[in-house]
């Protein structure tokens, strides 16, 4: 059984920045995709980032050239940096890891971006 444990969110004003971690534990093969995908009210859950345990990234086109996503492979934990945050990309984030096949989800983090 693999546990996803967030940190990070909170309230931020347009154009700052926050980082969110997600860490892992468990029985975790080595070969793994995480990452975060968020969900708005009213609006479908959608992909924001994910990170492969050989380091491919892929974003969303929505927040390319302001979120990074990096990872700690040793540590088994994810971040995202986000920068130049918009009204837009306030959500419940929600870790990802996908491995051997298993879907896992964090518990969620709200980002809420307001003035």
């Amino acid at each position: 059984q693999v546990q996803l444990w967030e940190s990070g969110g909170g309230l931020v004003q347009p154009g700052g920045s926050l980082r969110l971690s997600c860490a892992a534990s468990g029985i975790i093969f080595s070969s793994w995709i995480m990452g975060y995908y968020r969900q708005a009210p009213g609006k479908q859950r959608e992909l924001v980032a994910t990170i492969t345990s050989r380091k491919s990234t892929n974003y969303a086109d929505s927040v390319k050239g302001r979120f990074t996503i990096s990872s700690d492979n040793t540590k088994r934990t994810v971040y995202l940096q986000m920068d130049s945050l918009k009204p837009e990309d306030t959500a419940v984030y929600l870790c990802n890891m996908k491995n051997y096949g298993n879907d896992y989800w964090g518990q969620g983090t709200q980002v809420t971006v307001s003035s």
